[in-house]
Formats: structure tokens, C-alpha cells, sequence
């Protein structure tokens, strides 16, 4: 009699190990798949078409492209006389780089007297991948090894500050 209880009691948590076995699969299974969905990220400003209409080049000025288009994303380094509006939206699944679905540059340039010379829009078309030079300036002196910099500093200095 005894013996048969203890044998529902083992079926019990027989049940119980494996119905807490599928929970534990089940959300390792849904933390897996919800890891790598992919997150789309968007970043800076482009004007809308009815607002962009609204900028003429020769009648509007510096202070107006500032009340209709906001500040821009960024300004000529050298001159100064082309503000930058500038928008891309990417892609980044689990831990790659992200990729650029889409990327669109206002270019408004202004003339001497603060005015509208010509406005540009740019897309991904147009979109050019710059690679740096891959180079070292050289210094003066010698190179140390590994071993010389770790060792190099020892009796150099003295116990008086002198």
C-alpha cells in the first residue's frame, strides 16, 4: 500500500521535471529568436518635400533656412557656406556591423551675401566609401622591445627626488 504511493509520488515528479524541462526550452528557444531580430535605427534629419519647396536659391536667406529646416546635421568645414542635412537608416542584426538601408544628404549652399546659391539632395546612390591610409608617422629615437619597457625604468629613478 505504502510502496504504491510512493510510486504516484515519483510519477508526480516525473511530470513536474519534465513539463519544467519544456518551460526551460521553450524560453531559451524564444530568447534565441527574439536575439537576432534584426533593429533598424534611424539618425539626423532631412527635411519633408513641402518644406525643402519653400527654400529658393537668390530669396532666401541663412536665418530663414534656419526657421524652416531647423539647424543642420553639419557645416562645410572649410568655408562654411554649406549646411548639411543628413539622414541614414540602418540595420544591425545580433553583433555585425550594421548595414545602411538608406541614406539621404540635403546639401544647401549659401553665397557671399548670406543667401541661397543651390540646394542638393544626395542619396545612396551616391554614397562613396573613403579608405584611409594605412600608415605610421615616424619618431625620433629607438624602438623598445617588449622586455625593454617593462625592465627599461628600473635605477632610473633616485631614492632623494634628485
Amino acid at each position: 500500500m505504502w510502496w504504491s504511493m510512493l510510486g504516484r509520488s515519483c510519477d508526480a515528479g516525473k511530470r513536474r521535471s519534465v513539463i519544467t524541462n519544456k518551460l526551460f526550452f521553450a524560453m531559451v528557444a524564444a530568447l534565441v529568436v527574439t536575439a537576432c531580430e534584426p533593429r533598424i535605427d534611424t539618425r539626423g534629419h532631412v527635411p519633408d518635400a513641402e518644406s525643402l519647396a519653400k527654400i529658393k536659391p537668390g530669396l532666401v536667406s541663412r536665418s530663414e533656412v534656419k526657421n524652416i529646416l531647423g539647424s543642420p546635421s553639419s557645416i562645410a568645414q572649410f568655408d562654411g557656406e554649406t549646411w548639411y542635412y543628413i539622414t541614414t537608416r540602418t540595420e544591425t542584426v545580433a553583433f555585425y556591423e550594421p548595414t545602411i538601408l538608406e541614406q539621404e544628404v540635403v546639401a544647401i549652399a549659401f553665397d557671399q551675401t548670406g543667401f541661397v546659391a543651390d540646394v542638393r539632395r544626395y542619396g545612396i546612390d551616391d554614397l562613396r566609401n573613403v579608405k584611409p591610409i594605412d600608415r605610421e608617422t615616424p619618431t625620433a629615437g629607438k624602438k623598445l622591445g617588449f622586455f625593454e619597457q617593462l625592465i627599461g625604468n628600473i635605477g632610473r629613478f633616485a631614492k632623494g627626488g634628485k
